[in-house]
């Protein structure tokens, strides 16, 4: 049985094939204004890729802030639940914190060893640290996102971002290439920030181990040390960050029709 779980993010379109509990495939897409061409887009290369048929289908489900916006969806499901199930079933039940940094937001997500939703805090008041965040000091830098990581390892005299909001920072980043600071300093202290603004996210929040990093920006190696470090814990990341929660909108959708 062939389910579908479409994250409708603010940054990313994420569109993901499973079969049962077994990942088939997924991509993703910038979001744009035209949402449901791309999520169409993206079903039909899917579907052209897994080699299915529509009647193969058992139905999609919807997730992320653009949950209600498409119009083929059999199930919308929030995106802290099909979180929590994805990363669950992808960690083969060792998840008990996720750190998610999603296009606009940050969250912290405790789950039980059945991915139920425990306790969770998000910031969703400021960009700062969230994938926009990235892509802005990306343009600024002149650097790739996905070159961030190797360029931070690279770093010879990290440099401090004071600012906690994306707006100054932004003319923290222009203040500091006007002095000659080098662009490998100023993301390793970006990096660096990003670490410091969710380790006061957590606040009183106990980070339970296993603890797994995901969302688009998990695959800079670069700020998955720096959150290491900050935290001074292990953090475990997935194979595929990006679709974790697209995964979990599928598994969930799978089971209640397996129920049903």
């Amino acid at each position: 049985m062939i389910t579908i779980g479409i994250d409708l993010g603010t940054a990313a379109i994420k569109v993901v094939f499973i079969d049962k509990d077994n990942f088939l495939w997924g991509k993703a897409l910038p979001t744009l204004p035209q949402h449901v061409k791309i999520c169409e887009q993206l079903l039909k290369e899917g579907m052209e890729t897994v080699s299915v048929k529509k009647e193969d289908i058992a139905g999609i489900a919807t997730t992320g802030y653009g949950k209600r916006l498409f119009p083929g969806s059999k199930k919308i499901i929030d995106e802290i639940s099909a979180n929590a199930v994805g990363a669950c079933v992808l960690s083969k039940r060792r998840a008990r914190t996720i750190i998610n940094i999603g296009g606009q937001d940050v969250k912290v997500i405790k789950v039980s060893p059945e991915g139920k939703v425990e306790d969770f805090k998000m910031n969703d008041k400021c960009a700062a640290g969230t994938g926009r965040f990235f892509e802005m000091a990306g343009r600024i830098l002149d650097a790739p996102v996905g070159e961030f990581g190797d360029l931070s390892f690279q770093s010879l005299s990290q440099v401090c971002i004071n600012s906690t909001c994306a707006v100054f920072a932004e003319s923290e980043i222009v203040s500091l290439l006007s002095m000659g600071k080098s662009r490998n300093d100023i993301i390793a202290g970006l990096h660096k920030s990003v670490a410091r603004r969710i380790s006061e996210l957590t606040g009183s929040l106990y980070l339970e181990e296993a603890i797994y990093l995901d969302g688009g920006p998990a695959a800079n190696k670069g700020l998955n040390l720096a959150i290491k470090e900050e935290l001074m814990r292990d953090i475990n990341v997935f194979e595929r960050p990006q679709f974790t929660v697209a995964f979990g909108a599928a598994i969930i959708l799978s089971e209640k029709m397996s129920v049903n």
